[in-house]
């Protein structure tokens, strides 16, 4: 392998490292709304959300 072609190969790598990270920190704050929305919604119809099963 080239040096070059190292190179690429490392700075792809490290480039999809990041994109994977920022798409974890995307659904852990997507999650995190999501549950907000839920809750949300279930005191304004005033649902018991503790008894309701939600995956």
């Amino acid at each position: 392998m080239t040096e070059s072609t190292q190179h690429e190969a490392t700075r792809r790598n490290s480039l999809l490292e990041a994109a994977h990270e920022e798409m974890v920190k995307f659904e852990r704050k997507e999650n995190e709304f999501r549950r907000k929305d839920r809750q949300e919604r279930a005191a304004e119809l005033h649902l018991p959300l503790d008894a309701i099963k939600v995956h």
